[in-house]
């Protein structure tokens, strides 16, 4: 099943976050992950406050994957800057294939 990542961080230092995002992409290939989205806008339609940070969705294979690159030592030297340069977190979620009548207690 398809692994997500969702990474929402807020960005004190663009000029060192930007070294980290020039190193990324290649350590996402490595892995069968692409992003879906990318610091693209996001607007807050229902509740509050509004969203005002960064967000990044992307996807993996599977689990297992999304792991390996979140592990790989060139991602985590890469990862550095960002550390540096932002606060946040990144979600991981895997599916479940259970869109069609997913369980509300779950």
């Amino acid at each position: 099943m398809p692994a997500y990542f969702v990474c929402t961080m807020t960005i004190h230092d663009p000029d060192t976050y930007r070294k980290y995002t020039a190193l990324t992409p290649p350590t996402l290939a490595r892995y069968g992950g692409k992003f879906l989205t990318r610091g693209d806008a996001v607007e807050t339609v229902e509740g509050g406050p509004a969203f005002a940070e960064r967000m990044v969705l992307l996807e993996f294979p599977d689990r297992d994957a999304a792991l390996a690159w979140y592990r790989d030592a060139d991602y985590q030297s890469a990862a550095e800057f960002r550390r540096l340069a932002s606060s946040g977190r990144m979600l991981l979620q895997v599916s479940r294939d259970n869109t069609k009548d997913p369980d509300p207690k779950v």
